[in-house]
């Protein structure tokens, strides 16, 4: 199982350095979401701070972009990083795609698919000059009198996907897939690999907290949970885990006035402990350890919901530390 690794950072500088750590003590990716940033900025920035990890986006908003747009920065950042980029993309949910990017939600996973053919067209064409068409009923791609003068890098396109139709689809077409930060192996093992085609690169997200004390460990990771317990697009997921009623409770205290990234207070210590990996550094080992022989990649993000720069940083650190004792 690869060992790789979401880096953090309060400035874009932190954040390379953050990356670089990483890779010096063996991550093998180094992966950049798409919320507190854009993903193709801090991407582009690692891919020229780092030499030998990979560089992926986990994940980019596939309809904030429009499809050629996504298609010629993953072309820029396959060509930056000298053919480590991976382009992750995912579709968010409804409330973020239409109220904060302004775009239609409309069938999103038959719109996600023509998406990702558009790219891979372009990708593989731009540089021909020839007319590029592909015709779909939610994304189409009419091209004629272009011609993108430069050698093209391949990269590989990853899905993410947290329900089944999202996961079925990284199965049918993605290259790999990407799992919710939040995601247990029992998860892994009966909502996501029975929908998925051998041979994928099956990467885990994983939100980790270390501490020499498992109960600051968890309360860091508290606010990670309670972000996504108040995102009702999750509540199967929750409700898997035998967590319906503690998901519950976040979304009615998120309801009542808290903030999406204040809500580590209603977070139960059963919720931390069964959807992230906190707790001391041989307890988040044996944790990680429960993935191996399904998941072929582990991404470990440190917990930023609701915690102050500090303590993100220590949180990093330990995160990093454990990479360099695993790799």
């Amino acid at each position: 199982m690869r060992i790789t690794y979401g880096p953090w950072g309060e400035t874009l500088a932190e954040l390379v350095e953050a990356a670089r750590a990483a890779e010096d003590a063996g991550a093998e990716a180094v992966w950049l979401p798409e919320l507190h940033r854009s993903a193709t900025v801090p991407a582009a920035a690692v891919a020229a701070g780092t030499r030998r990890a990979q560089v992926g986006t986990a994940i980019a908003l596939a309809f904030a972009r429009s499809p050629m747009t996504t298609a010629l920065e993953a072309l820029d950042l396959a060509e930056l990083s000298g053919g480590r980029f991976v382009l992750g993309l995912g579709t968010g949910v409804k409330r973020l795609n239409e109220d904060w990017h302004g775009v239609r939600w409309e069938r999103p996973a038959a719109r996600l698919r023509e998406t990702v053919a558009i790219i891979r067209h372009f990708a593989a064409h731009a540089a021909s000059g020839e007319p590029m068409t592909v015709e779909g009923e939610l994304a189409s791609l009419r091209v004629r009198g272009y011609r993108r003068p430069f050698p093209a890098t391949p990269f590989p396109v990853y899905l993410a996907g947290t329900g089944p139709v999202m996961t079925r689809l990284a199965g049918d077409v993605a290259d790999g897939w990407i799992s919710h930060e939040l995601c247990s192996p029992g998860w892994l093992r009966e909502g996501a690999l029975p929908l998925l085609r051998p041979g994928m690169d099956i990467v885990v997200s994983a939100a980790c907290s270390i501490d020499d004390d498992p109960a600051e460990a968890r309360r860091r990771a508290a606010g990670v949970a309670g972000f996504y317990a108040s995102v009702r697009t999750y509540a199967d997921f929750f409700a898997f885990h035998d967590l319906a009623a503690e998901r519950n409770a976040v979304a009615e205290a998120f309801r009542a006035g808290a903030r999406a990234d204040g809500l580590a207070a209603a977070v139960p210590d059963r919720m931390v402990d069964a959807l992230t990996l906190s707790g001391t550094a041989g307890q988040v080992a044996d944790r990680i350890a429960d993935y191996a022989g399904h998941a072929t990649t582990i991404k470990l993000t440190p917990p930023v919901h609701g915690l102050a720069p500090a303590e993100i940083r220590t949180a990093q650190a330990r995160i990093i530390d454990l990479i360099k004792e695993l790799a």
